[in-house]
């Protein structure tokens, strides 16, 4: 009877320390995205994102960054390495811009384009690339990307894995890593102050800053290939789409300062068009909403803070 009351206690601690793991969302071996299968990254975080920025920013309160989290800045860029992994971060200086279908675009606007709106946006940070297959595996652990390659831009990804990436890089470095809003990005892709009124990032040939349908082969390429916009960012058009962390929204006339549309709808936008798309959705202005389940090979993100 000792004996099974003893084997019986053991159990039930094995259970228990299985049921914490559990809980800190403990994985060996995650398993990739293959065809049409859901992935389960969620660390048992809302799906809304507004919930998952209050629990991230309330963790990073609560205790240093990570011993192998470093930061150097040079000029505008910060580089930042965590995991062994570095990637650069652009300061773009706020400013006012018209938001939505504006001249250059032409006919090739659509009407969740219109109208075109003025818009202000402040400081922020925005990721010179989109975030590679290397830092995913650095911060996730695992790759679901269709294409491998370290500098390629990780694929495959739902908005909601999105949350989970930054929850955990933000645990990692105490920082507040995020999607950029709707404006944010579209302000960066437009080159900001820098801004020549371009169609496309930094171009009014896309062939020169995107891969696009045209000449990707209809697969993603590395990052840094194709010619940055005014403030060195790479890849703002084509080779993947980037999700952004607003929910869809019709434009108004209404100037807006430092707009960001979270409605707990599951519909969100993404920006940029990728390796799969026609020249009109690789333009600065051209915005598409889906589900935030939503994912394919030529759907990546982008950092901002």
């Amino acid at each position: 009877m000792k004996i099974f009351l003893s084997g019986f206690r053991m159990s039930i601690v094995r259970l228990s320390f299985i049921i914490v793991l559990a809980a800190l969302n403990v994985k060996v071996g995650a398993q990739p995205a293959t065809g049409t299968q859901v992935r389960n990254l969620d660390l048992n975080i809302s799906d809304s994102s507004d919930d998952a920025e209050k629990r991230a920013t309330r963790t990073v309160a609560r205790r240093a960054a990570i011993s192998d989290y470093k930061s150097t800045v040079n000029g505008l860029v910060e580089t930042i390495t965590i995991n062994g992994v570095s990637f650069n971060m652009v300061k773009v200086e706020g400013g006012v811009f018209t938001m939505g279908a504006t001249e250059e675009q032409g006919e090739d606007a659509y009407a969740a384009e219109a109208p075109a709106h003025q818009v202000t946006v402040g400081d922020f940070l925005i990721g010179e690339t989109e975030v590679t297959q290397q830092l995913w595996q650095a911060i996730m652990g695992e790759n679901p990307s269709v294409y491998d390659g370290d500098d390629m831009p990780v694929q495959c990804i739902r908005y909601i894995d999105c949350e989970t990436f930054f929850f955990k890089l933000n645990f990692l470095t105490n920082r507040h890593f995020r999607l950029p809003t709707e404006a944010e990005w579209e302000y960066a892709a437009r080159g900001g102050k820098k801004a020549i009124s371009t169609k496309y990032a930094g171009s009014d040939k896309c062939d020169e800053v995107a891969w696009f349908c045209n000449n990707s082969g209809n697969m993603p390429h590395k990052v840094r290939e194709k010619l940055p916009n005014e403030l060195g960012l790479y890849d703002m058009s084509g080779n993947v789409d980037e999700w952004v962390i607003d929910s869809w929204n019709d434009y108004s006339e209404t100037p807006k300062n430092n707009p960001k549309v979270l409605d707990g709808s599951e519909e969100k936008v993404r920006r940029g068009g990728g390796c799969l798309d026609f020249q009109r959705h690789l333009r600065v202005s051209d915005r598409r909403g889906c589900s935030e389940r939503m994912w394919n090979y030529d759907i990546g993100l982008r950092i901002a803070e």
